[in-house]
Formats: structure tokens, C-alpha cells, sequence
């Protein structure tokens, strides 16, 4: 036996160690929250429960075209489509399984009129599935409580962008140019 070993052995060197380190971090202050007690304020752009945009005039956004069921990996959003008085397409029926749902954001991107958002709200636990099927209504009325107002507007503006902007290219950025094309020095 070493006998740095030995001595580590006798003297405890290791379970000393352990109560120093149990010392130092007993007065220090917890990183965990005591949820429910303590809130957690989710981030901007938080997956939670789905909601249809509702404009200011108090329509819906969705122009029922059926990309957001389309995409949808899990299958759990169902639209049954008519046509309004002035002949407009429009979502009859738009339902959402929540409890099937993998909150993938797929339907959010897909949307070209960004009438589809996931809301921070993330406290929606029932006892009965009944409560998890979202209709039209139910996503509307998730909009009103849970995005309304400046917070819709600012979660559309930071977290619902297809514009060209976002998939523009730097100056200086290299670029794929076909095999005996090379360009012109000065052009």
C-alpha cells in the first residue's frame, strides 16, 4: 500500500472533503424554485397552449387552408372548411387534441397568415380529456385571455417572421457559381 494512501486512509482525507463541501454549499441560496408555490415566468416565445389570432375587429385570422393539419406531425388538428356570405373560405370547425399535440410549432410555421400561435401558458392540467379538446371557440377565448393586445402584437413581430429578411444573405457571404463561370475581374 502507497503510503499517500495509508495516510488518506487514516485521517479521512476523503470524507473530509465531502463535509467541506457539504459546509460550503449549506448557507448558500438554492438554484431551484418551489413551484407551484413560486411562479416560473416563461420565456418570450414559450410552446404552450395553442390560440387563433383574433384581428382587432374581432375575426379570426385563419383563412381555413388546411397547411397547419396538413403539416402536422402528430395528425391532432382537424379543420372542416365553408364559405362565408361574401364567399370567403373559411374554418367552420377547427379543432386542436391537445393531449396528442407535441408542441413541434409546425402549424405555427406553416400558417402563411400567422393566424396559429402557441401561448406562454403552460398551467392547463384537468382531470377530464374533454378539457384538451380545443374548439375554434375555445382557441379564440385562449387568444383573448392569453395574448390580446400589445403582447400579441410583440409575440408576432419577434417569433412569427417569414419574411425575406430573415433568410437574406451578408455581404461578402460566398455563393455557389456553376463549374466555368468565373466572375469578371472589376465587374
Amino acid at each position: 500500500m502507497d503510503f499517500k494512501k495509508v495516510v488518506r486512509t487514516v485521517f479521512f482525507i476523503e470524507i473530509l472533503k465531502g463535509m467541506a463541501l457539504t459546509l460550503k454549499t449549506l448557507f448558500t441560496r438554492p438554484v431551484t424554485l418551489r413551484y407551484p408555490e413560486v411562479p416560473r415566468q416563461p420565456k418570450p416565445g414559450f410552446r404552450g397552449l395553442h390560440a387563433l389570432v383574433r384581428e382587432a375587429d374581432g375575426r379570426e385570422r385563419c383563412i381555413a387552408c388546411g397547411l397547419c393539419a396538413a403539416i402536422c406531425p402528430s395528425q391532432c388538428i382537424s379543420i372542416h372548411t365553408g364559405e362565408a356570405p361574401d364567399g370567403r373560405k373559411v374554418a367552420e370547425r377547427y379543432e386542436i387534441e391537445v393531449l396528442r399535440c407535441t408542441f413541434c410549432a409546425f402549424c405555427v410555421e406553416a400558417c402563411p397568415v400567422g393566424a396559429v400561435v402557441l401561448t406562454e401558458h403552460f398551467e392547463y392540467a384537468n382531470y377530464s380529456r374533454d378539457d384538451f379538446w380545443m374548439t375554434k371557440e375555445k382557441l379564440l377565448q385562449n387568444w383573448d385571455t392569453f395574448m390580446a393586445g400589445e403582447k400579441g402584437r410583440e409575440y408576432l413581430k419577434r417569433f412569427w417572421l417569414p419574411k425575406a429578411t430573415a433568410f437574406g444573405g451578408y455581404e461578402g457571404q460566398a455563393v455557389f457559381r456553376p463549374k466555368g463561370k468565373k466572375e469578371a475581374a472589376g465587374a
